[in-house]
């Protein structure tokens, strides 16, 4: 059973990647940002970078949707920035990874286990996708803030990256063989 998180600034490709490789090996997608409060949505549309107060609620959501599908043991691909550190620790371990750093009560959920795929690339070649996309509430002006708050992932986290230089079918099937050949931690 895999939970994997795709993840990367606005306009890496996050939602079509994963709802490519989703649809290829027949797991189920979800798009982060069709659980974005409406409040966060028009922060985004007025340029406004969200705060960690605004993604914190949204991304303890998320976890409860992971939450949900590792217990009903569902492959499951989430297409989500989770661009700090301490957000993919939200997805992981819930409202409780913004708490001091306590060790886990008894009782407690365990930590998800969770493969992060960072979508990584330029960024003059993430704003030419920006400029061309159409229809979305997240403006390619809020791009740089988004890359002013992007930590990317690093050990002892559980991530792979792949460059968005690469053509869709080029990452899709790269990610695909690396779940596929048991390079990343899964279980």
């Amino acid at each position: 059973m895999v939970l994997l998180v795709v993840m990367g600034v606005s306009g890496s490709g996050k939602t079509t990647v994963g709802s490519r490789l989703a649809a290829k090996l027949g797991w189920k997608f979800y798009d982060a940002d069709d659980y974005h409060p409406l409040e966060n949505r028009k922060k985004m549309a007025e340029g406004i970078p969200l705060t960690d107060e605004d993604r914190i609620p949204w991304l303890c959501a998320l976890h409860d949707i992971l939450r949900r599908e590792d217990a009903s043991r569902q492959d499951t691909i989430l297409a989500c920035s989770a661009l700090k550190k301490m957000y993919r620790r939200v997805l992981i371990s819930g409202a409780s990874a913004t708490e001091s750093n306590q060790p886990q009560q008894p009782g407690e959920n365990p930590a998800l286990k969770i493969l992060f795929v960072h979508l990584d690339g330029p960024k003059d070649i993430i704003a030419g996708r920006l400029e061309k996309r159409r229809g979305h509430f997240m403006p390619p002006e809020l791009l740089k803030s988004q890359f002013d708050t992007l930590e990317p992932p690093s050990a002892p986290e559980n991530f792979i990256t792949f460059s968005v230089e690469k053509s869709l079918p080029e990452i899709v099937l790269e990610i695909e063989s690396a779940i596929l050949r048991g390079e990343v931690l899964l279980e």
